[in-house]
């Protein structure tokens, strides 16, 4: 999830967490913070981040830089596990939110090269039931409207969390996290839907989640909205063209190439010996859950298989890779799609797929319960970073929290940058 889902998520869980005093811990007050001066070296930098874990409410967290045409540092901090005291590494699994988008992004990109639509496809070509915005049914919505949060179809604030995130069968549900997700959330204990199932819901008229509330009364688009839904249907809209399963398909056509042996969108697969537990606050932690709706906020990765995308795309941009597709395709993964003025100033300039474009940036962060994540990627392709975290921006307070962690991660790569 990204700044607009935060929003969206902050108001819902101030209302239903209002009476529950223990999401914070007793010693979340932090020290202060480290100054990103004199950063020259790689161990000036580890140096830093660590202070960063000492003095800020953050369990753990990996920052990759990728510089010219290598991954120039790469590193873990802080615990994935704060309990047994299990160090994070950069061979752990974490869930990295709407960072995920950008993977849907890829795999549009290479259906598209495979043939299977193009950006002006109305979807309702492609599906195998049409779906009708009940607010303007004459809309058209096509493919591009999907990749850049102009369809009109929205998430309703009332009903997407407890219809999207469920906590996974096996865990520990006497804990204080595992009681906020079921009974403040009301999330059930269960296996995921398949996609069609969960996506039935919202677009079928005996859906139980049917209605004028998941859509808005725009022409296709003029008006941006930031949607979950909208890229969960993005997935399916894959799955109906390419005839493969959407996660099988990006493990196939994205994930293989780029040697992310390690990364998944099936949160079946993932190993939770290696999971970081996402936390509330350091002394919260709380159970391992998914989403039904997993295209939008479900990719599982690690440090290591996240360097190598992230390599790939600033190559890509510089038009020094075909791993994935030809040139042409990652120009289009990066190229603005909307006319100036659609995307909210505050959010960002333009999109191109998925990715939004801020100054001399193209970024995509994310946000979901206990975790956090944020990509920046230099418009020419030179320079790149991201960093993963198991710490929480969704709950209450904890959105400025992480902003101030992010820009301290920021402040430290760029000092580090401008010294190499």
């Amino acid at each position: 999830m990204t700044t607009r889902i935060k929003i969206i998520l902050g108001t819902t869980l101030v209302i239903l967490l209002s009476a529950i005093s223990s999401c914070s811990s007793d010693d979340d007050r932090s020290s202060t913070p480290p100054l990103a001066t004199r950063i020259q070296t790689q161990e000036d930098l580890t140096e830093y981040f660590e202070k960063i874990i000492e003095t800020q409410e953050i369990a753990g967290f990996a920052v990759s830089i990728v510089q010219g045409n290598n991954i120039d540092y790469k590193a873990s901090f802080g615990f994935e596990n704060v309990e047994t005291q299990r160090h994070f590494n950069n061979q752990t699994v974490i869930n990295i939110a709407s960072l995920s988008k950008s993977f849907v992004g890829a795999a549009t990109a290479k259906a598209i090269e495979q043939g299977h639509f193009t950006l002006d496809t109305p979807i309702n070509d492609i599906l195998p039931t049409r779906i009708v915005n009940l607010a303007n049914p004459d809309a058209v919505i096509r493919v591009r409207h999907l990749v850049t949060h102009t369809s009109g179809i929205v998430d309703d604030q009332s009903t997407y969390i407890k219809a999207n995130y469920f906590v996974l069968p096996n865990q520990d549900m006497s804990t204080t996290g595992a009681m906020i997700l079921t009974d403040a959330l009301e999330l059930e204990v269960m296996n995921p839907v398949p996609l069609d199932e969960y996506l039935a819901e919202y677009f079928l008229e005996d859906g139980a989640l049917y209605g004028d509330s998941n859509f808005i009364a725009i022409e296709p688009g003029e008006v941006w909205s930031y949607s979950n839904v909208a890229t969960a249907l993005m997935g399916f809209v894959i799955e109906s063209a390419t005839k493969e399963d959407f996660a099988t398909y990006v493990a196939t056509y994205i994930l293989s190439p780029l040697q992310m042996n390690n990364t998944t969108f099936n949160v079946t697969e993932v190993n939770q010996q290696q999971w970081a537990t996402p936390y509330l606050d350091k002394n919260t932690p709380l159970p391992f859950y998914g989403n039904h709706g997993y295209p939008e906020g479900s990719i599982h990765t690690t440090n290591d298989d996240l360097a190598n995308y992230l390599l790939d795309m600033t190559n890509g941009i510089k038009g020094q890779s075909n791993t994935l597709f030809e040139t042409a395709f990652y120009e289009l993964l990066f190229t603005p799609q909307l006319d100036a003025g659609i995307v909210p100033d505050d959010f960002a300039e333009n999109h191109g797929l998925y990715w939004y474009k801020k100054g001399n940036n193209w970024v995509h962060g994310g946000n979901s319960l206990g975790v956090s994540s944020h990509m920046e990627i230099k418009t020419d392709g030179n320079l790149g970073f991201f960093v993963i975290a198991n710490m929480d921006a969704t709950f209450s307070d904890n959105t400025y929290k992480w902003e101030a962690v992010l820009q301290l991660i920021k402040e430290g790569v760029q000092e580090y940058i401008q010294h190499k």
